[in-house]
């Protein structure tokens, strides 16, 4: 049959290609050069590995002359390998060899010159072949290197390198990923070399180094993707196991999924069959058991479901392994039988897929009509898969969409055309699917598409695997839009389990509570926003079955929990940071109740005395986690409602008071260590130092996330020296003080910084001094700073240093915050400072109101408040009392500056927008709304900015 001209036209291309590189190709026969021209035309690999290996060209009609190549694969690979001399010889010899008996393989394929099973066989033989030289390759490099390993009575000790799946049924794929179990059969020590190292230790670097050969990509390509996710605990499991750690798993915690892949495991290497057989012997309980177990009945019902659900849902044609009726459901069928009645029939106890479905027919477990049907569609269904894959050597089971590729398929498969090809995929996987119905049950009328609320969630956590399935059940069923979100958040979920050591205990309880889970999250408005914070703290907490039974059994803790996380990624954070706290938070007693406001000084001293003063790492570190502890239960008793947006700011600055508190005197004892402490405190208790708090932390408004706006006094003399053994000047120290504070807050430990500090409005700022004497400040406030920095000054306190500091900042604010201003020069200034902001910080978005920076909103609110105290506090002194903008609008309304109604609709405007804030950053939500919302308020702030500052 004459190609297609579509196909013909690309190997053409092809052919020129290599003819170019290897002019060989003109001596062969003429059959040969036809033989070559179709492949090319119908594998793009083939025709990109023949081109990049001019030598495998020359090679190939003599290759092509060996009928069966796979009895010697291990010994032409042993041959090359002898040569190697190094690990990158290695790599390049086996990648080479992969490839070139590759070619050969879909070379026969795509000119259908041997059934399927001969395929499968060869690609199974050569992936053996490939693992188990490399391996004894490499084996013998360990032991030069490292000695023999041996057991108790000197003899050396194997590694034996099980094939899982269809490697080791025998029935590779052409582009499969391999998955591997290494084992050994006792521990010991290496011998034979000066420094001996456990047997475990050897077989983990030797498993290492064999996945590094035969995975890595290099410039050669690579052998096989290997995956080892299937050994006993998956990836967080060791590598490497002995026999008797390998029973104990399996009999211990080993799950049904590990039975069913148990089923076709096989070891690499004919010579290791006798030292397999006493492993095989010790496993058999566990793969085939005498007795059915509800566990093992229950696994099925729950696998059916699973298949059941997707066919349902997906129905699709396109992949011949997943789709409804594809090689997927044959494999089930086969191993439904195996591990039902495996334990009592030898006959089902085979790797092979067609040998066991043949023993189900010898046992008449299904009619032999049936098993025909699935053994021939299983062999058509295989074929194609092979050159699906062979088109381009990549793991897909999805028919190709383009019209090249289907030609090509069609083709190869002995079809005119890819409509032809197409129908008879359909009856194929359509005759499958019945057979697969008739097994395991028509669905029931509740499996309608008028599926319960709880079923969804149900097969959502059974489907946590299979991507298309869960954002289905997203978008239709649970009606969540944007789901691929959720999707990839469910899909790492279900993995990182995979890697956890749960128990059949815990499996148990985890499949009991997750549909609950689910059930829980979307029942909540925010659901998009609790998804992944919720799994995010089960996979901290997942193997500790304790919390897993107590958010089983109390659905109200569910729910709180639920809330919690939902409201908060904050909370949902800390919580899988120190899943300890989950007890507190389950408890209303600790949930509802922070600690006082008053009491956070006190409380901190206490929680850092349990600390050596001189670890100043775990000094930092404690510093952190008391931040986190006492922040969880704010923001807790805040969602519960029991804090309102006003004491919640209360309790964030109190507490940062008392850290700043602890910082200054932890930098203050590592300083004074160094240089001894300036001699004008002699006569003098306190520090001779102060913090200066400004904005939010001024105004006792600091909100979670929010920054420390921090500047620095002393009031140290200039002739002033340390009393240390290195003496410094009494300025310099205080310098050295505040980098010292700075690094103290701003070093990342296990738990994050402590808080983001800001010392820009520090005189001059970023070019000025960290730390400034209180009558520079003075000067420079009076005679240097821009009218903004006076209203920064508004907004500041002291929040740490002793008595003189305090009253001298004090009059230093007092003096200059109700200096006389000119009215229209000092409303000119706040006006375009304002504007100037708006500019710069604004970020306008189309129908939303921005609650900072929009006209109306916090920022105007609070230029308001500072330019009504610049303005009349040289009348009335009693306005400059006060920071925090409550509290001034309340100053302004006693002092008549303000008529109460415009002072309360100020405040509440404040207050409620403060609370909107506040409550988006909790769901990391940025600082806007939709733009019908405060309008009233807005229109408040809008009229008393035009009355004073239009």
């Amino acid at each position: 049959m004459s190609l297609p001209l579509e196909i013909a036209a690309a190997a053409k291309t092809h052919w020129v290609s290599l003819n170019s590189e290897c002019a060989g190709v003109n001596s062969w026969s003429p059959a040969l050069q036809q033989e070559l021209n179709t492949v090319l035309g119908l594998s793009p690999f083939v025709a990109a590995t023949l081109t990049r290996d001019p030598k495998l060209v020359s090679q190939l009609p003599e290759l092509l002359s060996v009928s069966a190549r796979d009895e010697n694969y291990r010994t032409d690979l042993a041959q090359e390998l002898s040569e190697c001399k190094t690990e990158m010889d290695a790599m390049r010899c086996l990648r080479r060899f992969r490839y070139q008996e590759m070619t050969i393989i879909a070379w026969r394929d795509f000119l259908a010159q041997w059934p399927v099973e001969k395929s499968l066989n060869h690609l199974s033989e050569l992936a053996e072949a490939i693992i188990f030289e490399a391996y004894r390759w490499l084996y013998r490099v360990c032991c030069d290197e490292f000695g023999t390993p041996t057991n108790g009575q000197g003899e050396p000790q194997p590694m034996l390198i099980i094939g899982m799946g269809k490697l080791g049924g025998g029935e590779l794929n052409f582009s499969s990923d391999i998955d591997l179990i290494f084992t050994y059969p006792e521990n010991g020590e290496t011998q034979g070399t000066r420094r001996s190292i456990a047997n475990a230790q050897f077989f983990t670097r030797l498993g290492q180094r064999l996945i590094k050969l035969l995975d890595q990509q290099t410039v050669d390509g690579f052998c096989y993707r290997v995956d080892m996710r299937l050994r006993p605990f998956g990836e967080s499991g060791p590598l490497v196991m002995s026999y008797a750690a390998l029973e104990d798993y399996y009999q211990e915690q080993g799950r049904d999924w590990e039975r069913y892949a148990m089923v076709k495991a096989r070891v690499m290497g004919r010579e290791m069959y006798p030292q397999y057989q006493e492993l095989r012997q010790m496993l058999r309980p566990f793969v085939f058991r005498r007795y059915i177990d509800f566990s093992a009945i229950q696994s099925l019902r729950r696998m059916k479901a699973m298949i059941r659900s997707e066919v349902r849902r997906r129905g699709l044609t396109n992949n011949i392994k997943l789709g409804a009726g594809g090689i997927r459901e044959i494999e089930f069928i086969a191993q439904s039988f195996q591990l039902i009645r495996g334990g009592r029939e030898p006959q089902l106890r085979k790797r092979g897929l067609l040998e066991t479905l043949q023993g189900i027919g010898e046992l008449d477990l299904l009619e032999e009509n049936e098993v025909q049907t699935l053994c021939e569609s299983y062999r058509f269904l295989r074929r194609l898969e092979n050159l699906l894959q062979a088109l381009h050597d990549k793991q897909t089971q999805t028919l190709p969409d383009n019209s090249l590729d289907q030609q090509r398929l069609a083709f190869a498969m002995g079809f005119k055309c890819w409509e032809e090809l197409n129908q008879i995929i359909i009856e194929t996987m359509s005759s499958v699917h019945a057979i697969f119905i008739a097994l395991i049950g028509e669905e029931d009328e509740e499996h309608d598409n008028q599926a319960s609320v709880a079923e969804h969630f149900s097969e959502l956590w059974d489907m946590a695997t299979n991507r298309e399935m869960i954002r289905q059940i997203f978008e239709q069923d649970i009606h969540m839009e944007e789901s691929e979100y959720l999707v990839e958040t469910l899909l790492q979920f279900k993995q990182d389990l995979a890697k956890k050591t749960l128990g059949p205990r815990g499996r148990e309880v985890l499949n009991h509570l997750m549909p609950k889970v689910f059930h829980t999250i979307f029942a909540h408005p925010d659901a998009q926003f609790g998804f992944a914070r919720v799994l995010n703290l089960l996979n901290h907490i997942v193997t500790r079955t304790t919390y897993l039974e107590l958010l089983d059994e109390h659905e109200a803790a569910l729910g709180q929990l639920v809330k919690l996380c939902t409201a908060s990624p904050m909370i949902s954070e800390q919580l899988a940071r120190y899943p300890i706290l989950l007890d507190e938070l389950i408890d209303p007693q600790h949930l509802y109740h922070p600690i006082e406001v008053t009491e956070y000084r006190r409380e901190l001293r206490d929680f850092l005395a349990r600390i050596p003063e001189d670890d100043m790492e775990q000094q930092m570190e404690g510093l952190r986690q008391f931040k986190q502890i006492c922040i969880l239960k704010i923001a807790a008793a805040d969602i519960a409602g029991v804090l309102p947006v006003m004491k919640v700011s209360d309790h964030l600055t109190f507490l940062a008071e008392a850290i700043v508190e602890a910082v200054v005197h932890q930098a203050w004892g590592q300083v004074k260590e160094k240089y001894g402490v300036p001699t004008h405190l002699k006569e003098r208790d306190g520090l001779g130092f102060a913090v200066i708090g400004y904005g939010k932390v001024g105004g006792w408004e600091l909100g979670y996330s929010s920054d420390l706006d921090l500047v620095f006094l002393h009031d140290c003399p200039v002739s002033v020296y340390t009393d240390g053994t290195k003496e410094i000047d009494g300025r310099q120290f205080y310098l050295r003080l505040v980098q010292r504070i700075i690094h103290i807050f701003s070093t990342r430990t296990a738990s994050g910084i402590l808080y983001e500090v800001d010392t820009r409005l520090r005189p001059s700022g970023a070019s000025g001094l960290l730390v400034s004497p209180i009558d520079a400040f003075h000067e420079y406030q009076a005679q240097e700073a821009w009218t903004w920095e006076h209203q920064a000054l508004v907004r500041a306190r002291m929040i740490f240093g002793d008595e003189p500091l305090q009253n001298g900042f004090n009059q230093v604010r007092h003096d200059i915050v109700s200096l006389p201003r000119q009215e229209e020069s000092l409303r000119q200034a706040v006006v375009e400072m304002r504007e100037k902001m708006r500019t710069h910080l604004s970020s306008k978005k189309p129908g939303r109101f921005m609650l900072k920076q929009d006209e109306g909103g916090i920022t105007d609110i609070e230029f308001l408040a500072q330019y009504l105290v610049l303005r009349f506090s040289h009348q009335k002194p009693l306005l400059t009392t006060w920071s925090d903008n409550v509290r001034i609008f309340e100053s302004l309304a006693q002092q008549g500056v303000l008529s109460l109604e415009n002072a309360q609709a100020l405040t509440h405007a404040y207050t409620s927008m403060r609370d909107q804030i506040h409550h988006r950053n909790l769901l990391h939500l940025s600082a806007d709304v939709a733009e019908d919302k405060f309008v009233p308020e807005r229109e408040h702030v809008r009229s008393i900015w035009q009355q004073w500052l239009n």
